[in-house]
C-alpha cells in the first residue's frame, strides 16, 4: 500500500505535514508506505531537524505549489508540475493508492474529476464530514461544499454514498439515513427538499427516515444526514466554531472536545475512482496524521470498489 501526501498544502506547510507524516509513520505496519509529493529538499531539512530518516519515505520532487487562493482549474493547466497535479498523475497511473492534501479545496476537487474521475452513474461526488454525537459515535453529514446546488436525484445519490461510508468506514450497521429540513413533515420544505423526498421514500437502497431538522443533528435520529453543499458547508462552519468558542470561554467539556477538526483529518471525495481525502487548511501535524489514516482506510475497506458496485 503506498498511501500519498501532498506536503506543498494547507496554511502551515510544508512543515506541519512532513511531521504529520512522521508521527503517522511510527503507527503504520512495514507493508503500508507513505509517500511525500512536493519540494524534496524542505522535506529533508524538515526531517534533519526532528532527528527522522527521511528515507523512511519515498519523495517525489515538484517544483510548482498551487495557492490556496488560486483558482482551481487554471492552477492545475497552468502549473503540472505542482504538487497536486503531480499527485493526481501518480494517483491515475496507479503509482500511489490513495492521494490526500490540506491545500487548495478546489483544485483538489477539480484534479479528482480530471483524473481519476467519477464512478460510472454517480451525477456529482461529494464531500462529507464528521459530526459527533451526544452519547457516543459519529454521524455523517453531506454534502457539505462540493455541490452548492443540487437536485433531488443527486440527493438520492448522497444517501446512497453516505450509506455506504457509515457502514465501510465508521462501522454502522443499516444506517439511518435522514433529510435535513425546516421540519419533520412530508410536505415542508424548499422545492428541493419536496421533489427530493418521495425518491428517498421509494428508494431500497438505504434506510430513509424522513426529514430532520438542525436540533436533530447531535442525537440518535438519523445517522447519515443529506443536504445540499450550501445548506451542508453553513451547518459544517458552525458546528467547527462549538470547539473554538467553548475555548474561549475557558470551558472544558468531552463532548465539545470532539468538534475539534484535529480529531477527524479530514473529507473523503465520494464517487470518483479512487480515494481521494481534502483536509483543513489549518491543519497541524496532528489532523495530518488523522487525514492519512483515513486515507489507509478507505485503501483497507474497499470502499470505493462498493460504491462502484451499489452504482452499477
Amino acid at each position: 500500500m503506498r498511501i500519498g501526501l501532498d506536503v506543498m498544502g494547507g496554511d502551515y506547510a510544508p512543515k506541519a505535514a512532513v511531521l504529520g507524516a512522521i508521527e503517522t509513520y511510527t503507527t503504520l505496519p512495514a507493508d503500508q508506505k507513505l509517500v511525500l509529493i512536493g519540494d524534496s529538499n524542505q522535506v529533508k531539512t524538515i526531517c534533519t531537524e526532528v532527528g527522522f530518516d527521511v528515507n523512511n519515505f519515498e519523495l517525489v520532487h515538484t517544483d510548482e505549489v498551487i495557492g490556496m487562493g488560486e483558482h482551481p482549474t487554471k492552477a492545475i493547466v497552468k502549473k503540472p508540475n505542482s504538487s497536486i497535479a503531480v499527485g493526481f498523475g501518480l494517483l491515475k497511473e496507479g503509482k500511489i493508492d490513495a492521494f490526500s492534501s490540506a491545500g487548495n479545496t478546489g483544485a483538489m476537487l477539480v484534479g479528482s474529476m480530471f483524473s481519476v474521475k467519477a464512478i460510472p452513474g454517480v451525477i456529482r461526488p461529494c464531500m462529507p464530514t464528521i459530526v459527533p454525537k451526544l452519547h457516543g459515535g459519529v454521524g455523517i453529514i453531506l454534502d457539505v461544499g462540493a455541490n452548492a446546488d443540487c437536485k433531488p436525484d443527486v440527493l438520492l445519490q448522497f444517501g446512497i454514498l453516505g450509506k455506504l461510508l457509515a457502514e465501510n468506514i465508521y462501522e454502522v450497521n443499516n444506517p439511518k439515513v435522514g433529510l435535513m429540513n425546516i421540519g419533520e413533515e412530508e410536505e415542508k420544505g424548499n422545492l428541493l427538499s419536496l421533489a427530493t423526498y418521495p425518491l428517498m421514500k421509494d428508494t431500497e437502497m438505504f434506510n430513509f427516515i424522513g426529514n430532520i431538522e438542525g436540533r436533530d443533528l447531535f442525537n440518535d435520529k438519523a445517522d447519515v444526514i443529506v443536504c445540499d453543499g450550501f445548506t451542508g458547508n453553513i451547518i459544517l462552519k458552525l458546528a467547527e466554531s462549538f470547539y473554538v468558542l467553548t475555548r474561549k470561554k475557558g470551558l472544558k467539556d468531552e463532548f465539545f472536545d470532539r468538534f475539534n477538526y484535529e480529531q477527524y483529518g479530514g473529507s473523503p471525495i465520494l464517487g470518483v475512482n479512487a480515494p481521494v481525502v481534502i483536509g483543513h487548511g489549518i491543519s497541524s501535524p496532528e489532523a495530518i496524521k488523522n487525514m492519512l489514516l483515513l486515507s489507509r482506510d478507505l485503501i483497507t475497506s474497499g470502499l470505493i470498489d462498493k460504491i462502484k458496485q451499489a452504482f452499477q
